[in-house]
């Protein structure tokens, strides 16, 4: 089976619909300024979090965009500037250039940040993730911006990780960056596809609605993680 057939037998226009619309989960309200977030994370740790980006956009240096524009050296450039990228109305009309500050706004929720925006992101609500994200993405460039400090060594608490109604087991974590960026893990939930079945489902993703390829690491724990908590004798995820 072709990736192109998966669509008539695996997933409904419905369920098309759903995979970029699917709304995201309320924000968290940040206890701490970005200054003290930042210097409580380090870019490895953003190079993670950037794993639910990778679905859309690209980070590397000249590369051309694709879905999404490419992210390499974004903090500190005009904003909606990449040559070639056709941007929205609502983000050409936002001005100014991506200032960490800036960023961190619009991470929490794009559609609220920017009305009108086509970025089928749901957000990063906590705002630790949205820091270190930061701090990486201010590592992909050739112009590092300075970014605010309190000049300390910041000690936060980490929020306990929320994977939503997925299974906690290896691979939990991989997995739900990459799905959770676009529509709720409960659309992945209710699949029960065996690993040929999820692999043709991202395939088709990749290939007809311009989802980002997956490392090949990274999709192998994927593959491992969906086929054995989401195969075919578990279709639906459990109603508690």
């Amino acid at each position: 089976m072709t990736a192109s057939r998966f669509s008539a037998r695996r997933i409904t226009p419905f369920l098309a619909a759903l995979l970029l619309l699917w709304p995201g989960a309320p924000a968290m309200a940040d206890e701490h300024t970005l200054a003290e977030r930042l210097d409580a994370v380090t870019p490895e740790q953003g190079e993670k979090v950037f794993k639910r980006c990778r679905a859309c956009h690209v980070i590397e240096r000249d590369a051309e965009p694709g879905i999404a524009p490419n992210l390499w050296g974004v903090l500190g450039r005009p904003v909606a500037s990449q040559e070639g990228y056709p941007y929205s109305e609502a983000l050409r009309s936002m001005g100014g250039v991506w200032t960490p500050e800036r960023l961190d706004a619009f991470l929490v929720d794009p559609h609220e940040e920017v009305e009108g925006t086509r970025m089928p992101f749901r957000g990063i609500s906590d705002p630790v993730e949205r820091a270190a994200l930061i701090a990486y993405l201010n590592t992909m460039t050739d112009s590092p911006v300075e970014l605010p400090t309190t000049h300390t060594m910041v000690e936060i608490e980490p929020e306990e990780p929320e994977y939503g109604v997925l299974v906690e087991a290896p691979g939990v974590d991989i997995t739900y960056a990459y799905c959770s960026a676009c529509h709720s893990e409960r659309l992945v939930a209710q699949q029960g596809l065996d690993r040929e079945g999820w692999l043709e489902l991202i395939e088709w993703m990749q290939e007809e609605q311009g989802m980002g390829e997956i490392d090949e690491e990274d999709l192998a724990v994927i593959l491992d993680y969906l086929s054995t908590n989401y195969g075919p004798d578990r279709p639906n995820f459990p109603a508690n």
